[in-house]
């Protein structure tokens, strides 16, 4: 029996629901930032265009291994509930921190500074601006999901819309526009092939990052087992063809030369077919980008609170669900306050987007390694559990997966500053909080508020054993 009430998550999202806030969540500022640095990092056209394409390969993997988790164990809180059911309940706890104080309040503070950093140049509010229109824009999105999922949904889709639409009308220049006689850029100089793509690699991953994000929504998608494959899919090949054509509009106006020497790549193509009519569309873009990220961002983030909350003895009210908003409300003004907490940190900081980078990557990537080993624990552990969606190539897709997660903790332990020491460091104070769970025992299946597609005997997460006599 699965325990269900008014006050948990009820399925109301559809597959067209989700796949738009995968999209908006991933297609945030990241193409209007990385394209120059990726080409700046490899010695083709062809390479920077495999790159893209390299990643698009890991985000699929990536994807399928999260699908069958997501389909086995459908649950609001998403990774949370895949660590505790791998790796028992103070793990869990512990994602549940690192991701409710570092990991997603990091990512919405480093948004909301990029969409304070333009919305500053349309209407400046002194040295301050960026942080206040950061976090104006929190406190406003956080009300918005608190008034309910509903709403939130419907600002989403429209928002993902008009993204998607401002992205494709840069390509269509890109491919179709005059760029008229241009100065060739100064020439700059590469690191050696071999060394750089890895490099560019770290770029074009962050590019793609939130797909992952996707996990909380199974608690909230209609018939999960079966729809949350179809999500993480096809939300993948939207980004894909998206990433690639605009990076391929890109180069055929600039060249990689251009690309390597430009600061901003799509204003810069934009100015040379469009005039400055083009360059005001782009920065159009890039706001309405950084609005549809941080809306879906918010959306999810709350929900590991939800369920963290029920775990512990402190804050229980944090872990209730507003039935009238169908949102964890207590959940989302805890995330919101937390993140406002970041964006007044960073506000000191030189650059407040690189402070959040530098803060969130390293904790991200080892949290998301220890979801990619969670997939073949819990075959071991489970051996007869009903999978309704099984990743390809096993045990081949989530090796190829965790190799990528270390490659890429290194990496932002390697390229980060003292951040990163102050992200592990906030990780690390949250162990006290394992002193306060509310059960010694594992997460129980039963605590799952979805239509869960196995046969559990509650309280214990005990699975029938087929064949036994």
């Amino acid at each position: 029996m699965t325990h269900r009430n008014k006050a948990d998550p009820q399925p109301t999202l559809s597959v067209f629901d989700a796949v738009t806030i995968m999209v908006g969540i991933v297609v945030g500022v990241g193409i209007f930032k990385t394209p120059a640095l990726v080409a700046g990092n490899v010695g083709s056209e062809a390479a920077f265009l495999g790159v893209w394409v390299a990643g698009g390969v890991i985000t699929l993997i990536g994807a399928l291994c999260y699908a069958e988790l997501a389909a086995a164990h459908p649950h609001a809180g998403g990774e949370y509930h895949f660590l505790g059911r791998a790796y028992g309940r103070p793990m869990a706890v512990l994602f549940g921190w690192a991701r409710g104080s570092v990991i997603q309040t990091g990512a919405i503070a480093a948004v909301a500074f990029v969409l304070g950093d333009y919305a500053q140049q349309i209407a400046p509010l002194g040295p301050y601006g960026p942080a206040i229109y950061a976090a104006l824009s929190i406190v406003a999105l956080t009300a918005l999901n608190v008034a309910g999922t509903v709403q939130s949904k419907t600002l989403q889709i429209g928002v993902t819309f008009v993204e998607v639409g401002l992205i494709a009308a840069i390509i269509v220049w890109g491919f179709f526009g005059s760029a008229g006689v241009v100065s060739a850029p100064p020439p700059v100089s590469t690191t050696p092939e071999s060394a750089a793509i890895g490099l560019a690699m770290i770029f074009v991953l962050l590019t793609y990052g939130g797909w992952n994000e996707a996990a909380y929504l199974s608690g909230e998608l209609r018939d999960p087992s079966r729809n949350m494959a179809r999500v993480l899919v096809i939300g993948t090949a939207v980004l894909v063809a998206l990433y690639l054509t605009a990076n391929a509009a890109l180069l055929a106006i600039l060249g990689l030369d251009g690309l390597r020497g430009s600061q901003a790549v799509a204003t810069d193509m934009m100015r040379l077919v469009a005039g400055d009519a083009g360059a005001f569309i782009v920065s159009l873009a890039i706001v309405v980008a950084a609005l549809s990220t941080l809306n879906a961002t918010i959306f999810t983030g709350a929900r590991v609170y939800f369920a963290m909350a029920r775990d512990i003895t402190l804050l229980p009210r944090v872990g209730e669900w507003d039935d009238r908003g169908r949102a964890p409300a207590n959940g989302l003004i805890a995330q919101g306050a937390v993140a406002l907490l970041l964006v007044a940190l960073g506000a000191a900081s030189r650059d407040g987007f690189q402070a959040m980078v530098d803060y969130s990557a390293p904790v991200f990537w080892a949290f998301l390694l220890l979801v990619a080993l969670a997939l073949p624990i819990l075959r071991w552990r489970e051996p007869d559990r009903v999978l309704p969606f099984r990743v390809p190539l096993y045990p081949l897709t989530p090796a190829l997966f965790a190799l990528t997660c270390v490659y890429m903790l290194h990496a932002s332990l390697a390229y980060t500053g003292t951040g990163a020491l102050i992200g592990l460091g906030v990780v690390l104070a949250g162990l006290p909080l394992l002193l306060f769970q509310s059960r010694p025992d594992p997460l129980p299946e039963a605590a799952a508020p979805v239509d869960a597609p196995v046969r559990v005997a509650p309280p214990e997460p005990i699975l029938v054993q087929q064949g036994e006599r």
